[in-house]
């Protein structure tokens, strides 16, 4: 039928993501990804999970289970991750900048003011553009392929799942996107020495491997 032209054309744009940022981030602290998803609780009905990921590390800094979408959530969930991040008392010369989607919460007049008082820029992704936050998305994912393999009968019960599994996600699951180290490992800045130290081990390895096959080679 495309042949024939006989397939009306859409009558919306495609708008091709790029493959990573123009100006990526090179160190923790810099730009923080935030938005929310969505779970629910048998009984209930629907909670919102708000997240502050760090965008160089993928560590998760903060999260809050809400019972909306308000940019009083939003804020909470900046409080801890601020306190988190050791940077609610030090007057830091550059603060995080936040980037999120264009929700209510996040275009509201209270949450650029409660940014501006804490001296915060705020980056807002463009529409239709799939990768501007690809990373948080991607925890989405994650989260919810383990904490959705269970249902919910008490919100306590789900806070305690999402407690559990942001501290694997933090500390334990290796991430392909960072060589294989957890976001903790990058956050704390220890993910050098562990490639390091792993770069000797496999040598170690490669010559102790190389002497026993020329050992057998002579025998």
């Amino acid at each position: 039928m495309k042949a024939h032209d006989l397939i009306t054309s859409p009558a919306f744009i495609l708008m091709k993501a790029a493959d990573k940022f123009r100006h990526p981030t090179t160190a923790p602290n810099p730009l923080w990804q935030t938005d929310f998803t969505y779970l629910k609780v048998t009984g209930w009905g629907w909670f919102y999970l708000s997240t502050v990921l760090d965008d160089y590390s993928r560590y998760i800094l903060a999260w809050k289970l809400c019972d909306g979408m308000a940019a009083k959530d939003v804020s909470d969930t900046l409080g801890l991750a601020l306190k988190a991040s050791g940077l609610e008392s030090v007057n830091a010369k550059h603060r995080p900048r936040l980037l999120s989607d264009n929700g209510p919460s996040y275009v509201s007049g209270e949450l650029k003011d409660w940014l501006d008082e804490r001296g915060m820029g705020h980056t807002r992704g463009r529409p239709y553009h799939p990768m501007t936050q690809g990373k948080i998305e991607r925890w989405h994912r994650s989260l919810k392929n383990q904490v959705l393999l269970e249902n919910y009968y008490l919100p306590g019960d789900l806070k305690a799942r999402i407690a559990e599994f942001v501290n694997c996600y933090n500390t334990e699951r290796y991430h392909e996107s960072l060589n294989n180290l957890t976001p903790e490992d990058v956050y704390t800045g220890r993910g050098q020495t562990i490639l390091n130290r792993r770069r000797k081990i496999k040598l170690k390895t490669i010559e102790q491997w190389r002497r026993l096959y020329y050992r057998q080679k002579a025998t």
